[in-house]
């Protein structure tokens, strides 16, 4: 059985018009894995107090694989599950998965580019987000591991509001990165027919 939405398509990421897209089982079954990856990350960073959050690597494998619209789906889910569970700051923060998300898709389509740039393109959206609802809802203390740099940043003349952005550019570039060169590796070692499957594809040729 399949799932039908309206929503743009993934091949006119660049703002094409509306069109049904049929969801597949087995995508539906890989958004929730990504979201559950999400959950774990995210926990492991929250458990281990680390300065990157670990909770975008299923968001950014998704969107790579998928296509930003795809991209978008496993963050607003880890982000309502840890929101009412564990931690109440992933749910105000779940937007910004869901640009990061989106960004992993519209990157991953473009022309190879080293890894760093395809981390910088797919965290700044993000940051800026992130910044502001740190800044304007939580003031820079969050349940982050780098709420302390923040708040030690914060003491120098940087003051509270650089602070926040500028840790928040270096934790989220550091945290993109990783989730992009896990995905990489990932989609290296999977069996193309695996990948074509989610993808909804017919064929049996060669797969990113």
């Amino acid at each position: 059985m399949r799932s039908i939405f309206r929503m743009p398509s993934d091949d006119l990421a660049g703002g094409g018009s509306l069109k049904a897209v049929k969801i597949t089982p087995i995508q539906l079954c890989l958004v929730a894995m990504a979201a559950g990856i999400n959950v774990a990350g995210g926990q492991l960073a929250l458990l281990l107090r680390l300065p990157v959050y670990l909770d975008s690597i299923g968001t950014i494998f998704t969107g790579a694989l998928l296509g930003p619209w795809f991209g978008m789906l496993p963050n607003l889910l880890s982000g309502i599950i840890m929101g009412v569970t564990t931690d109440i700051y992933s749910l105000y923060f779940a937007p910004v998965g869901m640009v990061t998300g989106f960004m992993a898709g519209v990157v991953w389509k473009r022309a190879k580019r080293p890894l760093w740039m395809l981390a910088l393109s797919v965290s700044l959206p993000g940051t800026l987000l992130s910044s502001a609802i740190c800044a304007a809802v939580f003031g820079g203390i969050t349940s982050s591991g780098s709420t302390v740099l923040v708040q030690l940043l914060a003491k120098t003349p940087l003051g509270m509001t650089a602070s926040i952005f500028l840790v928040q550019v270096i934790t989220d570039f550091a945290d993109r990165w990783i989730s992009l060169f896990l995905t990489e590796r990932l989609l290296r070692v999977l069996p193309p027919s695996l990948k074509q499957k989610w993808r909804g594809e017919s064929g049996y040729g060669s797969a990113k």
